[in-house]
């Protein structure tokens, strides 16, 4: 079995849901270690360095070892993971554990064919990236300066330029408490639900005359809805929890006002520190990772990542696996797709740090 398929295998067989990522950091400091790389784990993350032959800049290869429960719906133990023809089944198999191989693979033959000409490549394995309280901007501050980033998260080896950013709001209708069958003949009357029903069909178009060249429209989607005393009352609150995808376009802040002065229920922004990312215009790394990988098709994301804590850099986001398998029952990656990455992130390496 080829390295990195076995790696993969024993990062899929310990279970690391986000909070318990532990035995699964001290995995990767002992591989890394096991084969001759300098290594820290922190309480932010696992830290893996190849020093180039002369001073020059830094790349950083980005991604997490945490991912989400298993949920319900296995035909197969999660933590068992199985190969089946070229493909591994387990939680974490494509998001994010198949990058996270490939990359310390990359790694471990960059080191072992000299290093790189100049710079250094840094590979950093965050935890907690399924959840709002990721360790990922702390281990950036940790690192000293990162010049450019390719984020490891499943993109079939496709590369993704920009990715949408995430905004939580809380529509707050209120209205009436009353008999129902006194809501229409009993003086002025506002009926919370019918107030937050408008907001609800005015979304479709709210942000419709922005548009950015890759990722299209911001949306915000009602996830969430919450109303209701009892089946004969009118309710004096609806609630409706929105999940707002934004782009480039806007910022969190404008998006904010043009939620309320659109619509007649209160705004309330509850998260919107995942800003949208997208890769500079002239960018050296994408134009480097297109010449390695000239098959790659350029995307947008819609799915957000750690890809937000180096927005201010030169970045990227590409790694094995398919995004719509995230987080899924029989997760899986195709393992031919993991090798390629391994080939990919190290020949990315070489061509950008050559004399850099």
């Amino acid at each position: 079995m080829r390295g990195e398929h076995q790696l993969l295998r024993d990062l899929v067989a310990i279970p690391s849901v986000s909070g318990s990522e532990q035995a699964i950091a001290e995995f990767v400091e002992q591989w890394a270690r096991g084969v001759g790389l300098e290594v820290v784990r922190d309480e932010t993350s696992v830290r893996v360095e190849v020093r180039g032959r002369a001073p020059g800049e830094t790349l950083a290869f980005v991604s997490h070892l945490d991912t989400v429960p298993p949920g319900g719906g296995w035909t197969r133990d999660p933590y068992a993971p199985a190969i089946e023809g070229d493909r591994l089944y387990g939680r974490g198999s494509s998001d994010a554990k198949a990058s996270v191989a490939a990359m310390l693979w990359a790694a471990r033959d960059l080191a072992e064919g000299g290093g790189v000409e100049a710079g250094r490549v840094l590979l950093v394995f965050g935890y907690g990236e399924e959840t709002n309280l990721t360790s990922m901007e702390e281990a950036v501050a940790r690192t000293g300066p990162i010049d450019a980033a390719v984020i490891g998260e499943p993109t079939s080896l496709d590369i993704a330029v920009a990715q949408r950013g995430l905004m939580m709001v809380d529509l707050l209708a209120r209205g009436d408490q009353r008999h129902a069958g006194y809501a229409a003949g009993d003086g002025a009357f506002t009926n919370a639900v019918t107030v937050l029903a408008r907001d609800l069909l005015a979304l479709e178009t709210l942000f419709g005359d922005r548009p950015h060249p890759v990722l299209g429209y911001a949306t915000a989607t009602p996830t969430i809805l919450e109303a209701g005393v009892s089946r004969n009352v009118t309710p004096p609150v609806a609630r409706a929890t929105l999940d707002v995808r934004s782009t480039p376009a806007w910022t969190h802040d404008e998006l904010a006002a043009r939620l309320r002065e659109a619509l007649e229920s209160e705004v309330v922004v509850a998260s919107q520190r995942l800003v949208p990312c997208e890769t500079p215009p002239g960018s050296r790394l994408l134009r480097v990772a297109l010449a390695v990988r000239p098959g790659a098709r350029q995307f947008g994301s819609p799915t957000c990542s750690d890809w937000v804590f180096l927005r201010d850099r030169d970045a990227i986001k590409c790694g094995p696996g398919t995004s719509r398998r995230s987080h899924t029952p029989d997760e899986s990656v195709d393992l031919p797709e993991v090798t390629a990455a391994r080939a990919f992130y190290a020949e990315l390496a070489r061509a950008y740090l050559a004399g850099a």
